[in-house]
């Protein structure tokens, strides 16, 4: 299966002029699903039209991450875990484990302080109607604090440059401050090239983030943990809203997506054992830059 992001990051490479090899190379991916990725852009398809294998694990695996960093062993995670209502068997924990203790940079996981870091993504959600009824592709747009776990979600259409920039204005609103740092996925609206150490931003973008006073940060090329708060954030947001739901419009959807935002925000996280509002009100809202 295909991630959303580095399906973005070979498209963008391949319109930046480079040839199918040395996507290949870059990305880490073989030449044949390259090669596939690009054919179904020369047809016109733009999102991966594979759905998302869904699992057992998924709403646990930040606590798992969280876990792990305690030094706690796959028998005594799965005990926490089924305390907290997982239904799954070891062995599915133990597999889960082993696999993450293969990547290295799992345990290097970097806790930023308040007010230094937010990571933003969008995910895929399907079809929603819009406020004239008619059907139309909807991505969710998540910015979440780092130390606090607080989130923003907006609904979109699309991922244009513009929609991105107009997302990250709403969510400064939302937090009433700007961090220092805003983490961002290799998305075609924000990164050009995706490189971690010499990024090349799009002018507007980059212009955008020096008049408001943070720095871009890009995430490396299939380094997922680099943003694993926020892909977190997004897996939750299209488990626990979109999944299952209808909305008479767009702004039923918006409303909707408002009133559950300030629920998630008020329960107990599954990796801090906090609750994201009272950590961003008492610690982290005061350090967000003006």
């Amino acid at each position: 299966m295909l991630e959303a992001a580095m399906y973005t990051t070979i498209k963008t490479l391949w319109e930046l002029g480079h040839n199918k090899s040395e996507i290949a190379r870059t990305t880490g991916r073989d030449w044949k699903t390259v090669d596939k990725v690009i054919n179904d852009i020369k047809k016109g398809i733009y999102t991966p039209h594979m759905k998302e294998r869904e699992s057992i694990l998924d709403p646990y695996k930040e606590r798992i991450l969280s876990l792990l960093e305690k030094d706690l062993s796959a028998v005594r995670i799965h005990e926490e875990l089924m305390a907290a209502g997982f239904t799954g068997s070891y062995s599915a924990i133990k597999q889960h484990v082993g696999e993450l203790k293969k990547r290295e940079d799992i345990f290097v996981r970097i806790h930023t302080l308040p007010g230094e870091e937010a990571q933003v993504d969008f995910g895929y959600v399907g079809k929603t109607k819009d406020n004239e009824g008619k059907l139309r592709k909807t991505w969710v747009f998540n910015m979440r604090l780092s130390y606090s776990r607080f989130d923003y979600y907006e609904k979109v259409y699309n991922q244009k440059v513009e929609t991105f920039i107009l997302c990250h204005i709403h969510a400064f609103e939302f937090f009433g401050g700007i961090p220092q740092i805003v983490k961002i996925d290799n998305l075609k609206a924000a990164i050009l090239e995706a490189n971690f150490y010499e990024p090349v931003y799009q002018r507007m973008y980059k212009d955008f983030a020096d008049y408001y006073g943070f720095k871009p940060l890009p995430c490396r090329i299939y380094h997922p943990n680099d943003k694993g708060k926020v892909e977190s954030g997004i897996q939750y947001v299209k488990g626990n809203f979109f999944k299952g739901r209808t909305f008479r419009d767009g702004r039923d959807c918006d409303k909707k997506l408002s009133e559950w935002t300030d629920k998630a925000n008020r329960r107990i996280h599954g990796a801090t054992r906090k609750v994201p509002l009272e950590v961003f009100e008492s610690e982290e809202k005061s350090k967000l830059l003006p």
